[in-house]
């Protein structure tokens, strides 16, 4: 027990964004410390991380499809879950390893951002990975109350704020008001489906495969869901899956933003249902203050114009919006042992 609140002393508090794409991590006092990809590197065919345990973010995707057969590059998070336990546990330990200089004698306690709408087999899953990661408690947050928090809406008013964090696997819609989240919608259709959609595309307007970095890359430099002024062309390295030989195309954003309809529309229809079912109350309060989006995915170009166009609310926009989760993960820390007694945050089992 010594020993114990001795660690606890020892450490500090940290808050963790484990997105599907990217997991940020927070310590108090310091705010954001690490912003990685959430991707491993192990021997395949076992759970054994390269590089010593260090085979894990910007290092391990760099070996995305590129890996000889003997190395398996993974991504533990599917869907904004755990998808892959062990593969989970030491990513977690990993960044928790390096926000404390490596340090032996770390059991810090932990908050979790989660999506709305996980289970309570998912939210088991995440409190188990992060305690046998090495935390001492760990605790929960919604994604969309943290977000809400991180942009600075007055969620704990009584009146009704609006977040659509759109992340790599999930998106999350919500409205929110006295401090928790009135009504939600948590799609598994985010970035990630976007990358796979212009994957589609390719192979069949082209005949070419192209691998999710080429995808990924695709969308950021001229992805969009709306008209552009000027149209973007782009020109991308693959493979021509009749042939089996190496080949490049020259593509443009037009067909591109063809390709992203599908999901784009997925995302706007998850809005319209949270919307339906939205408090008469609440709903006109959106009417004056509209909504926030925020997430890796809101940068997409065009998605505010559409949403807008399909809703008819003001959407805002924000600085460095995949940060936004993290943010709010960061703030709430410094209120950890109030909250938690509120019940503001879900709480897993003390293990000390």
């Amino acid at each position: 027990m010594i020993l114990d609140k001795l660690v606890g002393l020892l450490s500090h508090d940290i808050a963790i964004d484990l997105g599907t794409a990217n997991t940020i991590v927070c310590v108090r006092g310091k705010g954001i410390v690490c912003v990685e990809p959430s991707v491993v590197a192990v021997k395949r065919g076992t759970n054994e991380v390269l590089m010593g345990g260090n085979a894990v973010g910007t290092v391990a995707k760099a070996m995305m499809d590129m890996a000889p057969a003997s190395i398996q590059v993974i991504r533990p998070m599917k869907d904004g879950v755990v998808a892959d336990f062990a593969i989970a546990e030491a990513m977690i330990r990993y960044f928790v390893r390096r926000v404390h200089n490596r340090g032996w004698l770390i059991r810090p306690r932990v908050l979790m951002a989660v999506p709305a709408g996980i289970n309570q087999v998912e939210k088991r899953a995440v409190i188990e990975s992060t305690k046998a990661a090495g935390a001492r408690a760990v605790f929960l947050i919604e994604e969309p109350k943290a977000a809400g928090i991180g942009v600075g809406l007055p969620i704990t008013e009584p009146r009704a704020s609006m977040v659509v964090d759109i992340g790599g696997g999930t998106t999350e819609v919500a409205v929110l008001s006295l401090g928790d989240i009135v009504t939600h919608e948590s799609l598994k259709i985010a970035g990630d489906e976007m990358d796979e959609a212009i994957i589609q595309h390719m192979r069949k307007a082209y005949n070419m495969d192209v691998g999710h970095r080429t995808a990924e890359a695709i969308k950021i430099q001229i992805g969009s869901v709306y008209p552009l002024e000027q149209e973007l062309t782009m020109e991308i390295r693959g493979k021509d899956y009749i042939r089996g030989l190496p080949r490049k195309e020259t593509i443009d954003s037009q067909e591109i933003r063809e390709a992203l309809k599908e999901p784009a529309q997925a995302i706007v229809n998850a809005i319209k249902q949270t919307l339906e079912r939205t408090p008469p109350g609440l709903s006109g309060d959106l009417v004056d203050n509209g909504m926030t989006l925020c997430g890796g995915g809101s940068q997409l170009r065009g998605i505010d114009k559409v949403i807008e166009r399909e809703t008819g609310l003001t959407v805002h926009t924000v600085k460095e919006p995949m940060k936004a989760v993290a943010r709010g993960a960061e703030i709430v820390l410094d209120q950890l042992d109030e909250l938690a007694r509120k019940g503001v945050l879900e709480s897993g089992e003390d293990e000390s």
